[in-house]
């Protein structure tokens, strides 16, 4: 399985040594087999040594075995946690437009259910190879105590196993189905935690998501579950009693036959007695391990960055004083929407306001400036110089960013990632009015549940305190009530400004346009800058004829 060869590639002496237990451990369980065929069953040992020898081996057997477990699942789990961390940090670089293409729901069922099948594998391995070990140890042994019997018992068991694979061959087909189906389940999870506020208030709505949503769904899901179940149970009585009836034809081969005494019969017998809950376990552990490698080909279809340890170190950013957009051209997945050629030069200190209606191309013109999304022709140019994949980190840290869809975070970083300049993050909780709500702890924000007003303020604070040159805004004003909007933008801007940031703001408030030193609009995916007499018309009126 490709699971176990990964595991193997990364962790190839440990793998080794918790094998070479695996094999002692095995070797240990046939050694006390043939103690108690040589000492207590052929010829019987009546001296008081024989029952220290047999504990001390029971001893030993228990600890070498529990050794070489804890060993292999020790190591599962340091294989589980990084996979995890290279999934976050794949993540974490992978391109913004192929995260939103995949969606929340894939991406947190990944990091959940596909996580955590693999872990469980992990603690079900030790059985399997234990399983594995034992049964070509214990058939070595057989072998040397009788051959015949070995081959016929051999059959059996082989076809024992043959009927456990079909069988467990179903539970990794129903496996497979039942992972696609938690994708839609997780989706469905989103659904009605982030739309509860409309589901309570409109009950059809709601009925229509659990009766023609979710029910689906959850039915394909139980249906594969139980069918999975049924038979992975099957594979497993199955198993149980094929490896009773072996018991009853070796004894049947030895006394109806004649090709053995009772007494291999019956070593035979205490063998396979021995082996059955190994192997019954192994039975039991691989669906676990075929979920596993369902949930590892889930997270390969990703498509995610390639892993890199390191991020970005930081350089001293530099002293730019044009940016410009050259026929930048950006075409989303499903071709339904396409913006550009976008053609704008930004130059150093301006204040820009963005225009358009909606859908009318106005956040991915934001994400193209701020090199979240690539073009798929044209390109962003900086003093002159090509922006591409060599010198987009540094490009990137160019912006700080308040995005529609706002996330806050609890630290307050400054330049380079250090700490926040304390005087800085003081003035602008003044300006801001969230002194007397913030509680902040050597640059750490306390309590962060907030209106959406205030959230939008705190990321602002967060946005200033890494006192990057160009400052994108989507809509920023939208959740202020009417007095600290008119402070925004007849205050906070032109503060903005004299303190050297570049602004670049997405709005709809018409009466404060005058305060933009340019106003430019997006119409279908189009830019274009309002002068003149079209500026002076720009109102509420001039956002709704731009269009979708």
């Amino acid at each position: 399985m490709e699971l176990l060869r990964v595991v193997f590639r990364q962790y190839r002496w440990p793998f080794l040594i918790v094998m070479a237990l695996s094999l002692l451990s095995a070797a240990l369980g046939i050694g006390l087999i043939a103690f108690i065929n040589q000492r207590l069953i052929e010829t019987p040992d009546i001296s008081l040594s024989v029952l220290p020898e047999f504990l001390g081996l029971l001893l030993l057997l228990m600890a070498v075995t529990l050794g070489s477990q804890l060993a292999l699942t020790t190591l599962g789990h340091h294989f589980v946690f990084r996979l995890r961390s290279e999934f976050i940090k794949r993540l974490m670089d992978t391109h913004v437009e192929r995260v939103e293409q995949l969606g929340n729901a894939a991406l947190l069922a990944g990091l959940t259910s596909d996580v955590r099948n693999i872990t469980i594998a992990f603690v079900r391995l030790p059985e399997l190879v234990q399983g594995i070990i034992l049964t070509f140890g214990s058939a070595a042994y057989l072998a040397w105590l009788s051959p015949k019997m070995l081959g016929v018992t051999a059959i059996w068991v082989a076809v024992t196993i043959y009927g456990g694979y079909v069988l467990v061959a179903r539970v990794y087909k129903h496996l497979a189905q039942l992972r696609e189906i938690e994708d839609q389940l997780y989706n469905d999870y989103q659904t009605v935690i982030e739309g509860r506020k409309e589901l309570a208030l409109n009950r059809e709505r709601a009925e229509r998501v659990y009766e023609d949503t979710y029910i689906p769904h959850a039915n394909d899901y139980r249906s594969h579950i139980i069918r999975a179940d049924t038979y992975h149970l099957s594979a497993v009585n199955w198993s149980n009693i094929m490896m009773l009836g072996v018991i009853g034809l070796v004894f049947w081969m030895a006394n109806s036959l004649g090709w053995s005494d009772t007494n291999v019969a019956a070593t035979f017998s205490l063998t396979l007695l021995f082996l059955r809950t190994p192997m019954l376990s192994a039975v039991g552990a691989l669906p676990t391990l075929l979920t596993a490698q369902v949930a590892f080909n889930k997270l390969n279809k990703f498509h995610l960055a390639p892993y890199d340890a390191a991020f970005p170190r930081s350089k001293e950013p530099v002293r730019w004083q044009t940016l410009e957009m050259r026929d930048v051209v950006f075409q989303y997945g499903d071709n339904t929407f396409s913006v550009g050629p976008l053609n704008l030069k930004i130059e150093r200190g301006e204040l820009l306001f963005l225009i358009g209606g909606n859908g009318s191309g106005k956040s991915t013109m934001a994400m193209l400036l701020t090199g979240l999304y690539q073009p798929v022709s044209g390109a962003i140019y900086l003093d002159g110089q090509k922006i591409d994949a060599s010198n987009q980190d540094d490009y990137r840290k160019l912006f700080s960013a308040v995005f529609t869809d706002v996330w806050l975070f609890d630290r307050l970083l400054g330049p380079q990632g250090e700490q926040a300049n304390p005087e800085l993050v003081a003035t602008w909780l003044e300006r801001l009015q969230m002194s007397h709500k913030l509680e902040l702890d050597n640059g750490t924000i306390l309590n962060l549940k907030l209106s959406k007003g205030q959230k939008k303020r705190v990321a602002l604070l967060l946005a200033l305190a890494e006192e990057r040159d160009i400052i994108l805004l989507d809509e920023w004003a939208a959740d202020q009530d009417p007095h600290f909007r008119r402070e925004f933008y007849q205050t906070l801007l032109p503060l903005m400004q004299q303190m050297g940031k570049t602004i670049f703001a997405i709005s709809h408030d018409d009466h404060y346009f005058i305060h933009a030193d340019r106003l430019l609009e997006m119409r279908q995916g189009q830019l274009s800058e309002l002068t003149g007499h079209d500026r002076d018309n720009a109102s509420r009126d001039a956002v709704a004829r731009t269009g979708n």
